[in-house]
């Protein structure tokens, strides 16, 4: 046996390995896995945008206008007039006064963290950021200091313990997710604002998976809390809420001139597509112009959440829409996994090392386009996988304590009633009838649930 085999071997002995599963169709609320119809309770295309028909046509055109790639990376000769307009939006969309995009999320967390910070300077993370943020931290070749979530007196205390060993006036980078992924809580930001500002730090916040999904027109967690211009480095992605590919940096025109300078993924790295930025920015422009959808993804949240609760699972009503079911065991994690998908929910099992060592779950997502009967209909699906495996849903449950500033008050009036009414006020007879109305000839209409490769699959798989 080859060591890469003993290494999966092992994998498979500790139920941590990992396989690839098949989507047929578009990124909608009900997809084709490996042949069969599920409910969609697992992606980040949190407002539904990545299948809307003006996205779509927004990319197509994009790619007959300015082809499929852009050839080359940004310094060189990669730079379109496609790019400069996604960031001229992006930048007045964050009420920030210059934009920078780059190829990924991950991409641009390890360009700004390599960029700020280095050998002899101090960069303090919060335990629970994003993989990107951990590894560029690594690859900055800095100190690292790392705090426990969201706890902002450790925070304090280490950066008044810790400073360079070469230099006690070093630079100090406080990074911080806005919406942490696998556990859907939000960072303390008023209190990590005013100790950046204290202490002299740089705050870096990535906002991926808050941009479209909280604050006044979906502008974030800093929105949110009316922190705008507080954080001197924005991350924000376009791959979530904007249903499409890529991510942005916001800042001060004279960091984004810098990091176009030192930022080496962003340097040495091909810029993104013009389909993928064109559709980016149809998406930008619809979350600009509708931003009803956000409202719609925080009631189908609550409809989850609520629904959860009455099933038994130890949920709070008031959270993110991203809902951890916290299992434990890794193998019983995927057991439950695969219950639901028989029962025809997709919610993916989170294992280590994504997540800590006996945290493993089911993270839950909702979507704008899912409806309050998908929420209760999952609900009771992921119960009956539970119980199924003889597991009590009174034993799976978010991550404690849960965050102290809750998103939204929840709603007195039932789901339905809440959903209807944000529906009538953007004008809709039903879920986003009138933008489908609006769609370019050709795209598909309401009552198709699946495109034809889709229809294909059920046939075939018939």
């Amino acid at each position: 046996m080859s060591d890469v085999e003993d290494r999966l071997a092992q994998l498979e002995e500790l139920g941590l390995s990992r396989r690839l599963r098949l989507i047929s169709g578009p990124q909608g609320p009900t997809v084709l896995l490996d042949g069969n119809p599920v409910l969609l309770l697992c992606s980040n295309n949190y407002l539904g945008l990545a299948d809307h028909p003006q996205v779509r046509a927004a990319a197509a055109e994009a790619a007959m206008r300015w082809g499929v790639g852009a050839g080359a990376s940004r310094l060189v000769s990669g730079t379109m007039t496609i790019h400069r307009r996604l960031e001229e939006q992006l930048a007045a969309f964050e009420r920030s006064p210059s934009c920078l995009l780059f190829g990924s999320g991950y991409l641009a967390n390890i360009g700004v963290i390599t960029a700020l910070a280095g050998s002899g300077d101090v960069v303090f993370s919060d335990e629970l950021n994003h993989a990107s943020i951990i590894d560029g931290c690594r690859l900055s070749r800095a100190e690292i200091v790392v705090y426990r979530h969201r706890d902002v007196e450790h925070l304090e205390w280490s950066m008044a313990h810790h400073r360079s060993r070469r230099d006690a006036e070093a630079g100090r980078v406080i990074v911080t997710d806005a919406v942490f992924s696998m556990d859907g809580d939000l960072a303390p930001l008023m209190e990590i604002v005013e100790l950046a500002d204290a202490c002299d730090a740089r705050l870096v916040v990535d906002e991926a998976h808050a941009t479209g999904t909280l604050g006044p027109e979906g502008r974030g967690a800093l929105a949110h809390f009316g922190l705008e211009g507080e954080a001197d480095v924005i991350v924000g992605t376009l791959g979530k809420a904007l249903g499409s590919y890529g991510a942005y940096v916001c800042a001060e025109r004279e960091l984004t001139r810098y990091l176009i300078n030192a930022s080496r993924p962003f340097i040495f790295s091909t810029a993104p597509s013009p389909p993928a930025v064109a559709g980016a920015l149809a998406a930008l422009e619809l979350l600009q112009h509708r931003p009803h959808r956000v409202e719609r993804l925080q009631a189908n949240a609550r409809a989850l959440r609520r629904a959860l609760a009455q099933e038994g699972f130890a949920v709070a009503e008031d959270g993110t829409h991203i809902v951890p079911l916290i299992v434990g065991d890794a193998r019983a994690a995927m057991r439950m996994c695969e219950e639901a998908i028989s029962r025809g929910i997709f919610a993916q099992a989170i294992r280590p090392p994504t997540v800590p060592d006996g945290t493993s779950r089911l993270r839950l997502a909702a979507m704008a386009s899912h409806t309050a009967s998908d929420m209760r209909h999952a609900a009771g699906a992921l119960a009956g996988a539970a119980r199924a495996l003889e597991l009590d849903p009174a034993d799976i449950c978010e991550p404690a304590p849960l965050f102290e500033h809750a998103v939204r008050e929840p709603d007195a009036e039932p789901e339905e009633a809440a959903i209807r009414a944000i529906d009538a006020r953007a004008g809709a007879g039903g879920p986003f009838d009138y933008e489908r109305e609006e769609a370019p000839l050709g795209t598909a209409g309401e009552t198709a649930l699946f495109d034809l490769e889709r229809e294909t699959s059920i046939a075939h798989a018939a």
